[in-house]
């Protein structure tokens, strides 16, 4: 990516039925009230905004007693996924502003059809405090919000939301950065199918940039493609209060922004969802306009590049 122009297709997802609690459906426009458009155009980037996709429950799918709204939240994954799909093969950016992170059953699948057609392996980088490798049998809440990696991994095919041929991310792409809950049977399973996952103690040990090095070379080295799933509180709650999931103790302002900055360095990043916004909790504005200065931070902004005071 570096300071290279891009053209980039923003896809407003409101969607918050799968996360148990409302407020998330106002994200995609918090973000644009923040200037995501305007801070990309600023950076020399050709920038379309497509809307927000516009859903009717997908009837067709069962009322499931443990995957709370799975007709709206199988509604906005086809979308999402035929919309990402037809952004990445028109040569744009798709960048998915969020809505919950079960936005990423849709935006991830259509990046696995797209990585597929050009013969190419598909790895996600996944921010979050999180692992969302649930399924139905084994989420204690029922909330599809933390089945996400599941789905696109083939282990939680509980409805044919898409077609069960589709293209799958192998588990072993999946890198988790920053995580720091998850459940007791999530924790088995993710060890047993091979997730990458590097939580808060890995980060104190090793220094972020460590671990992104290592990651960007695996995934440079197999000639991949990578999508980036950005979730609010990866980054600490004191930082980034808007969020309906807070969990203390998460990545830093500076640590979040050398993640991005190292992301645009290496220019493999083909696509982005940026979730989990909740503008009702947030402190007038605070974390939307922090996901923007992280997005500009993908796309070639630097600290260098603001005037310094001679000495």
């Amino acid at each position: 990516m570096n300071a290279q122009s891009r053209s980039v297709t923003l896809i407003g997802a409101p969607l918050e039925e799968g996360s148990g609690r409302r407020g998330a459906a106002m994200g995609p426009a918090a973000l644009r009230i923040a200037g995501v458009d305007q801070t990309l155009i600023d950076l020399g980037h050709d920038v379309a905004d497509i809307g927000d996709l516009s859903i009717v429950p997908a009837m067709d799918l069962p009322n499931h007693p443990k995957a709370h709204n799975l007709r709206i939240v199988g509604a906005f994954t086809r979308a999402l996924e035929s919309s990402v799909y037809d952004v990445a093969a028109a040569g744009r950016f798709p960048l998915i502003l969020g809505g919950d992170h079960s936005l990423s059953m849709g935006s991830v699948s259509g990046m696995a059809r797209y990585a597929a057609s050009k013969e190419r392996p598909l790895f996600v980088l996944w921010l979050d405090a999180h692992a969302d490798f649930n399924s139905p049998a084994t989420s204690p809440s029922g909330n599809i919000h933390g089945m996400p990696v599941a789905f696109f991994c083939g282990e939680a095919e509980f409805a044919e939301i898409l077609p069960k041929d589709r293209p799958f991310v192998d588990p072993k792409n999946v890198f988790q950065v920053g995580i720091r809950s998850v459940d007791a049977r999530e924790r088995e399973e993710i060890h047993e199918h091979g997730v990458n996952v590097f939580d808060m103690r890995a980060i104190d040990e090793q220094g972020i940039g460590a671990i992104m090095r290592e990651i960007l070379a695996v995934v440079a080295k197999a000639n991949g493609l990578l999508h980036v799933s950005l979730d609010l509180d990866f980054l600490d709650p004191d930082i980034a209060p808007g969020v309906g999931t807070t969990v203390p103790g998460g990545a830093t302002f500076r640590e979040a922004h050398l993640v991005m900055e190292m992301l645009s360095d290496s220019g493999l990043v083909s696509s982005l969802d940026l979730v989990e916004l909740n503008p009702f909790l947030d402190d007038r504005g605070k974390s939307a306009r922090i996901l923007v200065e992280l997005t500009a931070s993908l796309f070639g902004r630097r600290i260098f590049d603001r005037p310094t005071r001679a000495a």
